[in-house]
């Protein structure tokens, strides 16, 4: 049974892609519904670059994503960002799987804020995926990039775009290749108020079909979000998330509940230096 094992891992890593199109090792973002491309006060590290341009001062997050109850699929995240006065730096590393299988990205991205009016960012990843069955057991890896820009159209509505290797990079090997998801995403972000933001989303991998989603989050108190979204892409999938605030510590649970895959849950921490 524990042979079989890596070969379940994969079919439901697939099967994830499939619905999510994002590779299972790129950790969901903590806004609603993985709706972050135009989100501009979260900074995501492998979602919409361009938010890096605004952090106000040095950050660092860690983050835990435990996918369908199998502690074999979990994402575990690192990420920290500096301020500059030219250009805003940010470096992170994401590790998913077991010690039979498991797929590795690490980045640095670089993000620059015009005017408050337009900003945008680039990042350098490297992925890199492991698994012992294989008769060489070893790493394999590529050089991937991804892109994102921000625009303030209207002073309550911005929009987002962004791409996660649009050069359709992949992984190979003597006998095979592992395509790496290409994904190109647009999304907005209207704020009702300054406690209510309605974010929507779409994204395209190349070969695959749409995804939609959307959310909103509201903030009752200064010290606390609800969020309440979904996102649609053959299935309807609900997700339900929190944040807390507490000075400089910031603390997201989220959660999503797959009708086909069943639970996935998110638990990030941040601390703004």
């Amino acid at each position: 049974m524990r042979k079989l094992l890596p070969f379940f891992i994969i079919l439901i890593g697939s099967t994830s892609l499939v619905f999510g199109q994002i590779a299972p090792v790129v950790p969901t973002a903590t806004s609603i519904a993985n709706t972050s491309v135009a989100v501009r006060n979260e900074w995501n590290a492998f979602q919409n670059t361009a938010a890096l341009a605004h952090i106000e001062k040095a950050e660092a997050s860690v983050q835990f994503e435990n996918r369908f109850m199998l502690k074999e699929l979990s994402t575990r995240s690192i990420q920290g960002g500096l301020k500059t006065s030219a250009v805003n730096v940010g470096i992170s590393y994401s590790f998913h799987g077991y010690s039979v299988y498991h797929e590795m990205i690490g980045g640095v991205g670089i993000a620059r804020n015009f005017d408050d009016k337009f900003s945008m960012g680039v990042q350098f990843n490297y992925y890199t995926a492991y698994f012992s069955a294989d008769e060489e057991s070893r790493y394999r890896g590529a050089l991937l990039t991804q892109f994102g820009v921000l625009s303030k159209i209207f002073p309550k509505l911005t929009v987002g775009f962004h791409t996660f290797n649009p050069f359709q990079s992949s992984i190979k090997a003597e006998n095979s290749v592992k395509k790496l998801p290409s994904i190109f995403s647009i999304g907005t972000n209207y704020a009702f108020s300054d406690n209510l933001i309605w974010l929507t989303q779409i994204d395209k991998e190349v070969s695959s079909n749409f995804r939609f989603a959307t959310g909103f989050e509201y903030t009752m108190i200064d010290q606390v979000t609800v969020k309440l979204g979904a996102y649609a892409m053959d299935y309807l999938v609900p997700a339900l998330g929190f944040g807390l605030h507490f000075g400089d510590f910031h603390i997201h649970l989220n959660g999503e509940l797959h009708p086909l895959l069943g639970l996935n849950t998110i638990a990030n921490l941040k601390y703004s230096f």
